[in-house]
């Protein structure tokens, strides 16, 4: 599944970038906004243990944190709350930011900023992954969120995927059999651990409503607000991540560390 060209590389000689945005037609960046993208990518091989930490709710009570915190580099989703110390960690060096995060809880960053950067403070030196490339409508918001981490001079960079990577992403898992309209964040951020470090170790994927012994749980380890039907196939998900388990590809864990 080795793909090159994650991020976006832009050449600085030129005055504007054409991007193509997934199947659709190519939009312009300018100078300005070319010179805030990354000019390579931002990670430094080789990356030995990686782990990407899903925000399942058979987290809770996992214990996980620790072993978690130990890993060379830890890889988050949708900009979670760390407050669950014991069963997550804090150790964050990549988190992706869905659009629909930004919308509902930041207001597009239309209005007071001031609360996004104060959360994105608690992530310390971060990269933020934007899916500015994905569709065009999340183009505008990820750019504001990349002007909002500058403004505020915060500690972290944006990052965009390259929407070659998306697309060939894509490609790739339907013909494994994924046929969802979309992949997940979670799976194009396993995907991308899988091609950048040695080994990888997946917590709190879990797309089911009981743990293993049968016990309900919450659909995050932090509240029960379930995904949006019909996007994503998550179970499909899942059980790649079980084949790539048996096969060595990763370590899938599911039970206390």
């Amino acid at each position: 599944m080795k793909n090159r060209g994650l991020w976006v590389t832009p050449n600085p000689v030129i005055d504007c970038l054409g991007i193509q945005v997934m199947n659709r037609a190519p939009i312009r960046l300018h100078y300005e906004q070319i010179s805030l993208l990354f000019q390579k990518s931002p990670f430094h091989k080789p990356i030995k243990r990686c782990a990407v930490v899903g925000n399942g709710g058979i987290l809770n009570n996992s214990f996980c944190g620790t072993e978690i915190d130990r890993a060379d580099f830890v890889f988050r989703l949708n900009l979670p709350p760390l407050n669950w110390t014991n069963d997550v960690g804090t150790k964050t060096d990549v988190v992706t930011a869905n659009p629909s995060i930004l919308v509902n809880k930041f207001s597009k960053l239309m209005e007071r900023r001031k609360p996004f950067s104060t959360m994105i403070k608690e992530y310390g030196p971060t990269l933020i992954i934007l899916p500015a490339f994905s569709y065009l409508r999340n183009t505008e918001i990820s750019l504001r969120t990349l002007y909002t981490i500058n403004d505020f001079d915060l500690n972290s960079r944006a990052v965009f995927f390259n929407p070659d990577y998306l697309k060939n992403l894509e490609v790739y898992w339907k013909h494994i059999g994924i046929k969802a309209p979309r992949l997940s964040s979670g799976l194009m951020l396993v995907s991308a651990a899988i091609e950048i470090c040695d080994e990888v170790t997946v917590y709190g994927f879990w797309p089911f409503s009981q743990d293993l012994d049968g016990v309900p749980i919450p659909h995050h380890y932090y509240d029960n607000a379930l995904p949006t039907p019909k996007f994503h196939a998550m179970p499909e998900e899942f059980y790649q991540y079980l084949k790539m388990h048996i096969q060595g590809s990763l370590r899938l864990n599911l039970g206390q560390c």
